[in-house]
This record gives structure tokens, C-alpha cells and sequence, in this order.
């Protein structure tokens, strides 16, 4: 397929142009230029020539002020909705790509092929003029799958379905169908002893080429990571079930290679786990553990909190026990491990709709330096969402105090052993975290004060929620609720409430949290009262945002114009 289709031509181009454009990149044509109205067509003498076009000129090159995209000309009988995208940044989590697609189009489907040098995606519906855009400093480089399938003769009607004869999709382009639930594109990480990383790799890279092919896992062995450490990392991507096939291989090399060298130290398998993960891995007093070890028939330690650093953000997991068992502790580990990564990302695509102008990248679920997992998630917020946030002068949003109300026997699970979970918590959030003293003796619930600004707020009561899921003070099925107190200025309560309840109510629709301004409230000694709310997290957050849009309105309300014919403040520079 060494036909070139040209697309965006002006029609001040000419057939010399091209050839100039061709000869000033040095890239071969076997033929002349057919120029038509706004594309042109040329061949290619081998698909070497053609792909080098495409890579070269597509999106980049421009020919009288407009850019030229180039592709593989498809006959239209072979024309199909699948793109290859190559050269897709290592690691990157397909959630990333699906938002990056999801403009477009909507994705039927995705399948990932291990055969390349490089990940490549497989993607259906997308867009051409994805070839040549950039990715995290990677140009993404697109071509069309022909469909092999297609009928001999006779033209397909109306070319492909949901794209115009040529050029982009239509907007609101219909699905041909829901796109598959895809599995958990967590890795498997693995830190083995560094005298049998070359039994693993074998010779001239031929038994780790076997272990890739029937595990159809993708394995990278980080052998420059740490020199002269004692154990080397080992990532494998793949499903959950090639992840554990390529496991379990690993370890009976390592231990034939133990036998072979007379090796006499046990070979535990270790497993390394994103510190975010590990508590609902241990659940609360460690029973999720010690169900493993006992169904499993292993002894399983995980590394202390103190060996976290900033730029290492894993625990080791050491399992101990037989080949079998230590495989079977594996898959049960990971199992929860990517339940646990599924919950979080679900939050927070979620939250990233709920909350403009949350800047979710700073969320530090899953660090873009952390080896092994993918670069994190992010919402960048749209020109002028602010979500909601006040800002100083200084361009910074403003803090906020935010009382919230937890179980009084959950306080010990959220200071932690010495007041260091509390500690990594505010170093986290970047928010002051304290906990107020009990009322009295039979206090039911604590009071968590937290002052910061808006994504301060977020981060530090994220955790907290998940905290209490985690050390199961909710039951299994049951969603975590929790009461939250901030204070408004008493003229600005009314605001609040609305005519006859009026805002009060919308709140609580739009919000699905109960929203309480209790009445015969006395201002406090700030002239402020109280706002009650109460439901799941991100319910809370939504009432939280919307509460300061009204505050932020008010504020801006009760501002001084300026006096008839004053000169207006110059506009800050940004």
C-alpha cells in the first residue's frame, strides 16, 4: 500500500510545488502528482518511502499557508474504521489516550499488539489528523488498517460509516457499540536478585523473547536502575492473566538457575506495590493478608513506611512459600491491587467532570516519576473555570477551613502510629490537618479541622474518605457519608438558602448532598454562621465548590464601583 493520499492542497498548488517539497525532503515518488480539488494522490516506490512521507510531511509540512496531511491512500472497498497508532509513549495508561480520542469520535474498541518494537495501539473510529500530534514529546504516528474482510468489488456506500469522504469524523459520529469494559492496564513489578537477571534475559535475549511471546506480555528488565544494587526491577505488562504466566515462569528459571549454581538462600517471590494501594491490600487489622496467607499457604511481610522517599513511591511485598502458592498469593494480591487502581481512576474521571478547574494531576495517586505506572491523570481547567475558587492579589486561590466529621474510634486509623499517617497526609495535601479534642467522654464523632485551598481540600478529604473505606468503619456495600461544616458570613446565608429554599433545594439536586443552613443561628464573634453538609465525597466536594461560587458572587457584589468618570485599575499582568 505505497499510494499516498495529500489532503488540506490549496488550489494554489501545483504539481511542481510538490515535487519541490518531495525533493527538498529527499523522499522518493514513482509517479506524478494527480492534484483534484483540495487533495492530490502520488505513489510511492516501497512502503519505506511512502511510511517516511507520512512521518516527515503529515502536519507538519505547509504548501501556501495551510498544512498538508498525508496518509496511505485506502481504495474505498478496503476502507474500515481501524487506525495503528505507533510510537505511543512507554507505559501510557489507555485511559489517557481513550480522553485524547474521545474528541474525535466515539472508540469501539482498542487491542494492544506486542509484536512491535514499540506499544502500539489498534484503535477503531479515531481521526487521521492524529497522525504527527504530540504526546507527552512523542509524535503519535497514525496510518489506516485496510479491511482485509471487505468485499472484492463494488464501492462501499458513502465511504466509512460516521467519516465524510474525506477529512474528519462528523460530530456526534454514532458508536457502533458500547466499547468494551478494557482490564486494568496496571503492571505486574517484580524485584528479583540481580545474579539471575541473566538467566532471565538468556542468551542474546533469547529466554526473555520466549517469555514474551507465550505470555504475550510486554517485559522490560531495568538493569541500569540502582548499579550495583542487590535486586533489579522487572515490569511486565500485559492482562492479568500473561502477568502471572510470565510470573510464574520467572520464578522457576530463578530457581532452576539457583540449583544449577548451587544457590542455598531461599528465593522469595517480591512484588512491588504503589504505597495507595497497600492499605486495601491489608485491610483493616490485616485480615485482606492474612485471607491470602491462609488460602494461599504463604507468608507474606510488606516493606515499613519509612523506606518511601519522594521519588519512590513503592512498598515490597516479600512472599514466601512454594512455587505454586507464591504464584497463587500473586494473582490474589494483584487482583486487589487493580481493584484498587480501577476505584481511583473511576474517581477521578469523575471528579474531573464534577470540579472545573481541579487540577487532578497534582493528585499524587499515581506519580508521573514512579517506575512502572503510568503518568498520572489530569484535568486541566478550562480559560476562566476557577471551580469556584476565590484568589489573591498574589494570583494564588485562597484558603479555606473545612470542619469534618468522622467516627470517633477511626481517629487512631487516621493519625496513625505516632501521628504519621496525619503527618505524610497535610505534607501531601498541602493543607493543615488537625483534630479537634473530644466533646465528652461518649463523643460519637471527632471533629477533623482542615485549612487550604480548594485542591488542598480535595486531596486531604479524598484520603480521609478512603481512609475509613479502607479500614472498613463502612461496611462493604455501604458508601462513605460523611458531615462537613464550612462558615459563610450571615449576609451571605440568604444567598444561600434562596427565596422560600430555592437555591438550598437546587443545591441539594444538583449536588445529591443534604444541605443544612440551620436556622436562629448566632454569628459568631467573625459575624459567620454555619453551613451543614452531609453525603458521599465527591457529593460533599460539588456542595462544597458550588457553596463558594454563591460566596464568590457575593463577595464581587459587595465591591465598590468606581466613581462616575474614575480611571479603571490596569489589568494585572499575568
Amino acid at each position: 500500500m505505497n499510494k499516498l493520499y495529500i489532503g488540506n492542497v490549496s488550489a494554489e498548488a501545483t504539481e511542481e510545488d510538490f515535487e519541490t517539497l518531495f525533493e527538498q525532503w529527499k523522499i522518493p515518488h514513482s509517479g506524478p502528482f494527480l492534484i483534484k480539488n483540495g487533495y492530490a494522490f502520488v505513489d510511492c516506490p516501497d512502503e519505506k518511502a511512502a511510511m517516511r512521507a507520512i512521518d516527515i510531511l503529515s502536519g507538519k509540512a505547509e504548501l501556501h499557508g495551510k498544512v498538508l496531511e498525508v496518509e496511505h491512500s485506502v481504495p474505498k472497498r478496503l476502507r474500515s474504521c481501524k487506525l495503528q497508532i505507533r510510537n505511543i509513549p512507554p507505559h501510557m495508561q489507555w485511559e489517557v489516550l481513550d480522553g485524547m480520542l474521545a474528541q474525535y469520535g466515539a472508540v469501539e474498541s482498542c487491542e494492544q499488539d506486542f509484536t512491535e518494537t514499540d506499544v502500539s495501539f489498534i484503535v477503531f473510529r479515531a481521526m487521521e489528523k492524529l497522525n504527527g500530534s504530540m504526546m507527552e514529546n512523542y509524535a503519535l504516528k497514525v496510518s489506516y488498517i485496510p479491511d482485509e474482510t471487505a468485499a472484492p468489488e463494488g464501492p462501499s456506500v458513502g465511504g466509512r460509516r460516521g467519516f465524510n469522504t474525506r477529512g474528519p469524523p462528523r460530530s456526534g459520529s454514532p458508536s457502533l457499540g458500547a466499547r468494551p469494559k478494557t482490564q486494568s492496564e496496571v503492571p505486574l513489578r517484580l524485584l528479583v536478585p540481580t545474579q539471575f537477571v541473566g538467566a532471565i534475559i538468556g542468551k542474546e535475549g533469547a529466554t526473555i523473547r520466549n517469555i514474551t511471546k507465550q505470555t504475550h506480555s510486554k517485559i522490560d528488565i531495568h538493569r541500569k536502575e540502582n548499579a550495583g544494587a542487590a535486586e533489579k526491577p522487572i515490569t511486565i505488562h500485559s492482562t492479568p492473566e500473561g502477568c502471572s504466566n510470565a510470573c510464574r515462569t520467572i520464578m522457576e528459571i530463578m530457581q532452576k538457575e539457583a540449583l544449577d549454581t548451587k544457590f542455598t538462600e531461599e528465593i522469595p517471590l517480591k512484588i512491588l506495590a504503589h504505597n495507595n494501594f497497600v492499605g486495601r491490600l491489608i485491610g483493616k487489622e490485616g485480615r485482606n493478608l492474612k485471607k491470602i496467607e491462609v488460602d494461599t499457604g504463604t507468608k507474606i511481610t510488606i516493606s515499613p513506611l519509612q523506606d518511601l522517599t519522594m521519588y519512590n513511591p513503592e512498598r515490597t511485598v516479600t512472599v514466601k512459600g512454594t512455587l505454586d502458592a507464591c504464584a497463587k498469593a500473586e494473582e490474589e494480591m494483584m487482583k486487589k491491587l487493580r481493584e484498587s487502581y480501577d476505584s481511583d481512576m473511576a474517581a477521578m474521571n469523575l471528579q474531573s467532570n464534577l470540579i472545573p478547574g481541579l487540577n487532578l494531576n497534582a493528585l499524587g495517586l499515581f506519580p508521573s516519576g514512579a517506575p512502572g505506572m503510568g503518568p498520572s491523570m489530569s484535568s486541566l481547567p478550562p480559560p476562566g473555570a476557577h471551580g469556584g475558587c476565590v484568589y489573591t492579589q498574589q494570583g494564588h486561590p485562597e484558603s479555606e477551613t473545612v470542619h469534618l466529621f468522622i467516627p470517633a474510634l477511626a481517629v487512631g486509623a487516621i493519625i496513625g502510629k505516632q501521628g504519621q499517617h496525619i503527618k505524610q497526609l497535610s505534607h501531601f495535601a498541602g493543607a493543615s490537618i488537625k483534630i479537634a479534642p473530644a466533646e465528652g467522654m461518649d463523643a460519637k464523632q471527632r471533629m477533623v479541622i482542615i485549612i487550604g485551598p480548594p485542591e488542598a481540600q480535595f486531596k486531604a478529604q479524598c484520603r480521609i474518605f478512603g481512609k475509613l473505606k479502607e479500614e472498613n468503619f463502612f461496611g462493604p456495600k455501604e458508601e462513605v457519608k460523611l458531615e462537613a461544616h464550612i462558615k459563610v458570613p450571615s449576609c451571605a446565608a440568604g444567598r444561600v438558602i434562596g427565596k422560600g429554599g430555592k437555591t438550598v433545594n437546587e443545591l441539594q439536586n444538583l449536588t445529591c448532598a443534604e444541605v443544612v443552613v440551620p436556622r436562629d443561628q448566632t454569628p459568631d464573634e467573625n459575624d459567620q454562621v454555619i453551613v451543614k453538609i452531609s453525603g458521599h465525597f465527591f457529593a460533599c466536594q460539588l456542595a462544597q465548590r458550588k457553596i463558594q461560587e454563591i460566596l464568590a458572587q457575593v463577595r464581587r457584589q459587595q465591591q465598590p464601583k468606581p466613581a462616575p468618570g474614575a480611571q479603571p485599575p490596569l489589568p494585572r499582568r499575568k
